[in-house]
């Protein structure tokens, strides 16, 4: 059977970690053929970004505009843009109506606290965001698109009003994703209330959804946030409405964060356990 189609618009990780490659590696795992058109290349590894060449903004949108002339993409997901002029090219070609089934994800750091946008790029994130199926911001990035303090989103509360005020945007769903609570002496995530938990907050049409697990010790945890986009945009192409995108998309980071528990790759933090096989149903575990 022919697979479905996604594109991925990111940048290159030459660690093979997070970027473009965890995304045609989520791709693939999903049984999704992936396309990409990168916007910058990186000098990057475990232990962090060490330099960045940023791609003109045109010629994003060639590589983009050439992708849909020929293939049938059904979903297209954003990482790391690099700038707000590439940020504003993109949404150019939202706004043309080429890009179905946008996922954004509105990269503005690595995992290792690298910044990967200036600053002027926040307010053009935010008219991309409104024209996203789905935006999967961490407690950073969801402080920067509502313009609040990243300690202010240390409850489920707080990040559940940051979904609903991106939401308001014009996303469909906004996920804030909780990975980066810290944790309390006694093993709870910040403002969960649950030892051990970390909990991602939902926004949609169906309301506000706290999605919880356990969290999974590891240090390969590079590409989390690259990973889950491309995960939800692959179940979106392949049929998922957008709330089961999300939990499908969740499944399938906490199994490849769990597999790579024991990876020694690299001396700094290293890369997920992708599943190799293809259009399977993923299950995570604690979930």
């Amino acid at each position: 059977m022919t697979p479905v189609v996604a594109l991925t618009i990111a940048g290159s990780d030459s660690g093979g970690g997070a970027g473009a490659q965890a995304d045609l590696l989520t791709f693939a795992a999903h049984g999704v053929h992936g396309a990409c058109a990168l916007s910058a290349v990186t000098a990057q590894n475990t232990n962090g970004v060490q330099g960045i060449v940023e791609i003109d903004p045109d010629f994003v949108a060639a590589q983009v505009r050439s992708v849909v002339s020929d293939l049938a993409v059904r979903a297209v997901k954003t990482g790391m843009l690099a700038t707000g002029a590439t940020v504003r090219c993109v949404t150019r070609l939202a706004a043309d109506g080429v890009l179905p089934n946008l996922v954004v994800d509105p990269v503005l750091a690595a995992t290792s606290g690298q910044p990967l946008l200036a600053r002027e790029g926040v307010a053009a994130y935010r008219e991309l965001v409104a024209l996203a199926t789905v935006v999967t911001p961490n407690l950073e990035e969801a402080a920067a698109l509502t313009g609040r303090a990243p300690d202010d989103l240390g409850s489920i509360d707080a990040m559940a009003a940051a979904a609903a005020e991106i939401r308001s945007l014009g996303p469909t769903v906004v996920v804030v994703t909780g990975g980066h609570l810290a944790a309390t002496p006694n093993g709870a995530s910040r403002g969960s209330g649950v030892p051990g938990e970390v909990p991602d907050v939902v926004a949609g049409p169906h309301g506000v959804v706290v999605l919880r697990g356990a969290r999974i010790d590891t240090l390969n945890d590079h590409g989390t946030g690259c990973t889950l986009s491309a995960a939800v945009a692959a179940r979106l192409a392949l049929g998922d409405d957008p709330l089961a995108a999300v939990r499908a998309a969740r499944r399938y980071v906490r199994t490849a964060l769990a597999g790579a528990r024991g990876w020694r790759i690299g001396t700094g933090r290293g890369p997920l356990a992708h599943p190799r096989a293809p259009g399977r149903r993923v299950s995570a575990p604690s979930e």
